[in-house]
């Protein structure tokens, strides 16, 4: 089918009471492991690479890897930039063949948050990529952002219209009490802050910081508006375990790496399809 943007793979999920999730990888074990399952699910499917994946794999190397797998299956798939704060990568992401990408300017002050927001837009609207941004900050640790949870700051509904009008972006990511990596308790989101946010705008939203929410409360996420959700750090961590086990598994007599790390892509697979399951987005490929 080959890749599509933000703006197409979100295109009535809000409407439809589901949402798309947002999987970031680093390699190609995860990235084809996240394939596999949407392919399994039927669903629409958000690969993610953050700044660290790009920096490890190589931005050419990443993009025409998954433009490759992209070609080779009749699922839409997006190819994501996430939490990028450098505006030079972001540009070259976008001319090799990035169909999203976020920029992060959620830590600056709201106007100069707008400005970075609109100067992305503006030029990725030239190559017809889609742009995500950020209002407010979550908490947690997402590659060399950190955001310290006494001072993260949730999304303000009152700045959301001029915002979303200004910047011409395809999607907002909020905070609404989430945070990035594994919470040290359950999180405790502010439902009603969100349905305020969505009934003030028709623009996707976005929720990161998706490892450990509850089932329940990814539903009603979703039920208030919610059209993107964001998993990484579980696949992070099964990746690992999963490469751990597959080693103490094998023979020291064994050499060949498929053996070590093809297990990955399965294990990363599972994940992928129990999340699309609670997204509600099983089926929905036909959509895009």
């Amino acid at each position: 089918m080959g890749l599509v943007t933000l703006k197409e793979i979100l295109a009535g999920a809000r409407e439809g009471h589901y949402a798309v999730g947002g999987f970031n990888f680093n390699n190609y074990e995860d990235a084809q492991g996240i394939v596999d399952g949407a392919v399994e699910k039927n669903s629409p499917v958000i690969l993610m690479a953050s700044a660290g994946a790009i920096k490890y794999m190589g931005l050419k190397q990443l993009a025409g890897m998954v433009k490759g797998m992209a070609a080779a299956v009749d699922i839409p798939i997006c190819l994501h930039m996430d939490h990028a704060t450098d505006h030079a990568m972001i540009k070259e992401g976008i001319r090799e063949g990035f169909t999203s990408v976020m920029i992060d300017a959620s830590t600056h002050p709201y106007e100069e948050n707008i400005a970075q927001s609109k100067a992305i837009a503006e030029f990725a609207a030239i190559y017809g990529c889609s742009v995500e941004a950020e209002l407010g900050k979550l908490g947690g640790r997402e590659e060399d952002i950190v955001v310290d949870e006494a001072s993260a700051l949730f999304t303000n509904p009152d700045d959301v219209v001029r915002f979303v009008e200004e910047t011409k972006i395809d999607a907002l990511a909020v905070a609404i009490g989430t945070a990035h990596g594994f919470y040290k308790s359950e999180p405790k989101l502010d439902f009603p802050r969100l349905e305020k946010i969505a009934s003030l705008t028709s623009c996707p939203l976005v929720l990161h910081g998706g490892t450990g929410v509850p089932v329940e409360d990814f539903k009603k996420c979703i039920q208030l508006g919610m059209s993107k959700i964001n998993v990484g750090t579980e696949l992070k961590a099964t990746f690992s375990r999963t490469l751990r086990e597959s080693v103490a598994k094998n023979p020291e007599s064994e050499f060949d790496p498929r053996k070590y790390a093809g297990p990955v892509k399965a294990a990363c697979a599972q994940v992928v399809k129990d999340k699309i399951d609670i997204f509600g987005s099983a089926g929905k490929a036909w959509k895009c």
